[in-house]
């Protein structure tokens, strides 16, 4: 029989391949381009992957009231982004999208270690840790579970529209 946890560790994994996926073959170049072209409004792929792998760091480490890969492990000094290590892209204006500039590289080294920091946290977790419900940043009543669904819904739309955008540009 399969277990809850065993399903949440399953589907993070299938972020971490599309994340795979979609950065594989990519230059520098095509991660910053934006599907209207120079000066367009849509995000580009590495901005997209950037923040999937960010909400996912941040939102999975408060839930388990664990620091950060992104600012623990040294990934914001190996990024060197002119953001706040606390950004995660939430509200990004068009000039804050273009600051997110990147290498496939540095972009896949995140994501695994963000997947190993996750799959980690999960291997152990019981239906019953699954139900405590969370401190109230992000509303009330809110359980560790419905937390989790909710990274993973934002992981796969946002990793669906990457994808998306490698086949737009014939990539």
């Amino acid at each position: 029989m399969t277990t809850s946890a065993e399903l949440l560790e399953d589907h993070f994994g299938r972020v971490d391949e599309l994340v795979h996926d979609v950065l594989d073959g990519l230059t520098a170049p095509d991660l910053v381009r934006r599907p209207e072209g120079d000066g367009g409004r849509g995000n580009p792929i590495g901005w997209l992957v950037w923040h999937l792998l960010r909400v996912q760091d941040d939102h999975v480490a408060e839930a388990f009231g664990t620091g950060q890969v992104w600012t623990d492990d040294g990934w914001a000094d190996r990024f060197g982004l002119d953001l706040d290590p606390a950004d995660t892209g939430f509200g990004h204006s068009p000039e804050q999208v273009d600051a997110v500039r990147t290498t496939p590289a540095l972009l896949t080294g995140y994501g695994e270690a963000v997947h190993a920091r996750t799959t980690g946290h999960l291997r152990n977790l019981t239906d019953d840790d699954l139900s405590r419900v969370l401190p109230p940043t992000y509303g009330e009543g809110v359980t560790l579970g419905e937390r989790l669904v909710s990274v993973l819904g934002d992981d796969l739309q946002h990793a669906g529209q990457a994808a998306y955008l490698r086949g737009l540009f014939g990539r």
